[in-house]
């Protein structure tokens, strides 16, 4: 089987964040695993399984990786992972692929807003250089073992997109 234990996969792995625009329930949760752990049980490219893994992180964030040691995914085996993850997420009511709103934490509440709405909590002295966010653009294991996907948003991207 190809699938692997998360903490198996390389630091130099590839990944991919998919952020739930609301956390879901346990129930979800199992569902959204167990799909996604049959879709990638048969994840290939070009007919050669991919050494591959998953997680989910607050009940919020899916994250898939591969060892492009063992074999490289290819654009239609991204594709295929895109369009299965889609149809889970619509078959839930929940969107997984749009990476356009901000994810921040509000105390212990992990929060969903439009670009917009976070440069508006940013004018109104709500949110700031401190606030913890969450970058999903994160393409290597390394970054995510190295705690880049939640921190200050001084320290990534969100830091120069609101505050620069």
């Amino acid at each position: 089987m190809p699938r692997i234990a998360f903490r198996e996969l390389p630091d130099h792995g590839r990944i991919w964040i998919f952020p739930a625009d609301r956390t879901l329930t346990e129930a979800e949760a199992r569902v959204l695993l167990d799909e996604v752990d049959r879709f990638l049980d048969g994840w290939a490219a070009h007919g050669i399984p991919l050494r591959c893994a998953r997680e989910l992180r607050y009940g919020r964030f899916l994250i898939v990786g591969v060892d492009e040691d063992a074999e490289a995914p290819s654009g239609c085996s991204i594709d295929a992972l895109m369009n299965s993850l889609a149809a889970m997420g619509a078959a839930m009511g929940v969107e997984l692929l749009d990476h356009a709103p901000v994810w921040f934490r509000a105390g212990e509440e992990i929060r969903c807003v439009s670009r917009s709405d976070f440069r508006a909590l940013s004018e109104a002295g709500k949110v700031g250089p401190d606030t913890w966010v969450f970058d999903t653009t994160l393409t290597r294991l390394a970054d995510l073992r190295g705690g880049r996907m939640e921190r200050p948003a001084r320290e990534s991207w969100h830091g120069r997109a609101f505050f620069g």
